[in-house]
């Protein structure tokens, strides 16, 4: 098995990148996820798991094994050094993968005659992204639609504030202008709210 001990290391310095910048997550189609929660989630929710590094101290290879279930992913082990520099969390079991980012369109919804979505205008910051996710996570609504995004969805802060709802609810990304017609061409009521009114604009 592959062992990796330097920070210095030209695949740990690109994941660095991939945790911390936007542009890096778009340019390669991939982003990091912590935990070994999280990872089980994304894996439920139908996420492709490219590469799996893990801290032997805090995670053995009978669990890693049971949790990728026989699936051909290339398994990286790393020292103490590499997962600090690494992990956002310090409980996140020793663990971390690269994943391949979904696409997110309006056209990949899949909605029931009379659905529920949750539309998030111009959201900036990724914590109240990931909080928004867990509420409609929580009330089960069919879709979310993040219009006009001010943060990449796979921001770190929007995985791990979502606590995986990010990887199992339905989400698409676009303008407000390509959301409103997609609702109206479906003939979806719209309702508006901000925090002093509630604006029902019809169908």
């Amino acid at each position: 098995m592959k062992q990796i001990t330097s920070i210095q290391n030209p695949f740990i310095k690109q994941l660095i990148q991939l945790q911390e910048k936007a542009k890096t997550r778009k340019k390669t189609g991939t982003f990091l996820i912590e935990g070994l929660r999280e990872m089980e989630i994304a894996i439920k929710g139908g996420y492709e798991l490219v590469t799996i590094l893990f801290l032997p101290e805090l995670i053995n290879l009978e669990t890693l094994q049971k949790t990728i279930d026989n699936r051909a992913i290339d398994c990286i082990e790393i020292s103490k050094e590499v997962y600090q520099k690494l992990a956002y969390r310090d409980t996140t079991e020793g663990i971390l993968a690269v994943a391949k980012i979904k696409t997110h369109q309006l056209s990949d919804l899949q909605l029931s005659q009379n659905p529920l979505i949750l539309v998030a205008e111009g959201i900036e910051k990724p914590g109240n992204l990931g909080a928004i996710l867990r509420t409609a996570d929580a009330a089960n609504i069919d879709a979310v639609i993040i219009a006009n995004p001010k943060s990449d969805l796979y921001n770190p802060n929007i995985v791990r504030s979502s606590v995986g709802c990010v990887f199992t609810r339905q989400i698409a990304v676009a303008s407000s202008e390509e959301t409103i017609a997609f609702l109206q061409k479906r003939n979806i009521a719209i309702y508006c709210a901000t925090l002093q009114d509630l604006i029902v604009t019809g169908k």
